[in-house]
């Protein structure tokens, strides 16, 4: 068992919290962010549930937590509304020395709750543009990123679905989060109906985990592709681990995001990181990952119709999808890297602790 690295909190500049214990797209991006970042400045996640190499500090620590950092100040970094209110409760009531720094992903209206912790931060982090319209203030827009080392077109296509025990020859479409109505789940399968009665060498694969409340849900689309007559062809897996989505991501030849409501939505740019083309619903920040008619198409919310139209074009024009494959890869390395968020991020922290060329 990988020995777990804690640290000692006074020698920590930046502290993360992610106070949800159940993974999440939060969880995913920390991370991914906080090893980078931890190469050149002293940071930490606080976290109830973390892997064991992420450098972390125990929420206990936080108490009693000298109320200086080794440059004066601490970053505060936080996600949720529960991580701003411990920010401002550390800060005001326990007089430590924050920073406070929230990253909103979401693209809604918020309640009155969230816009007055957001008026309390010292600094704002958006994900999108779309994101930064729905803020009553002004905000820094740093896109997510990807490892595009991690994420990389497959070597040998029909290989990597062998080892996921999906069939390797013909056409495989993809749809991957949580099952339940927001994620579309439903769309992507009503979309997969129409599209392998067109095509015979269609395959379809949905991967992720339905939560109680959901089961009944995820038990009607399975009834649904019964009635189809298509079990043996649209295909349903449980969930996977983060650090197995690449090879799930490289088995297919077209993604397929019908999300009806999304903060950012990081699958979309997984899946151009592994050549793969995408058909998203015009939600989250979609529209400005997806570069239209090039890497992928991007439809309107809620429309199945729109869904099997656009993949069908691809799946129909065997040299457009190899071009699509090549130019969704490439827009991802020159756009979408890990390390450039970890860089914006890590200035924007320095410039907040007073040293910005440090």
């Amino acid at each position: 068992m990988a020995q777990t690295s804690t640290l000692c909190v006074n020698e920590i500049d930046v502290l993360v919290p992610n106070f949800k214990r159940r993974l999440s797209g939060v969880t995913a991006t920390i991370v991914r962010l906080i090893p980078l970042q931890a190469r050149v400045m002293r940071v930490a996640v606080v976290a109830p549930a973390m892997p064991p190499e992420i450098p972390q500090v125990p929420a206990f620590a936080l108490l009693t937590m000298s109320r200086h950092g080794p440059s004066g100040q601490r970053i505060w970094h936080a996600r949720r509304n529960v991580e701003m209110i411990a920010g401002l409760a550390l800060r005001h009531l326990l007089r430590k020395r924050l920073k406070l720094i929230f990253t909103s992903a979401s693209q809604r209206n918020h309640t009155g709750l969230t816009r007055w912790l957001i008026r309390q931060m010292d600094a704002v982090v958006s994900t999108s543009e779309k994101t930064a319209a729905y803020l009553e203030r002004p905000s820094q827009v740093i896109y997510h990123g990807i490892d595009n080392a991690t994420f990389s077109p497959p070597k040998d296509r029909s290989a990597v679905r062998e080892v996921l025990r999906l069939p390797p020859d013909g056409l495989l479409i993809g749809c991957y989060g949580r099952i339940r109505a927001q994620k579309g789940t439903d769309l992507f399968v009503e979309a997969a109906i129409a599209l392998c009665n067109r095509i015979p060498s269609l395959r379809a694969v949905a991967v992720g985990r339905a939560v109680p409340k959901d089961e009944a849900f995820l038990a009607g689309l399975i009834e649904r592709v019964r009635a189809a007559g298509l079990e043996d062809r649209i295909l349903f897996r449980d969930e996977v681990p983060v650090w197995e989505m690449a090879d799930w991501y490289r088995a297919l030849d077209v993604y397929i995001a019908p999300q009806r409501w999304e903060g950012f939505g990081l699958t979309p740019i997984e899946a151009m990181a592994c050549g793969v083309p995408v058909v998203a619903s015009d939600v989250g920040a979609f529209s400005e990952l997806v570069v239209e008619a090039k890497t992928g198409f991007v439809v309107e919310p809620g429309s199945a119709s729109q869904l099997e139209q656009a993949t069908a074009g691809l799946l129909s024009d065997p040299t457009r999808l190899h071009a699509f494959q090549t130019a969704a890869r490439t827009h991802v390395e020159r756009h979408f890297d890990i390390r450039t968020e970890a860089d914006a991020l890590i200035r924007l922290y320095r410039t907040q602790l007073g040293h910005p060329n440090a």
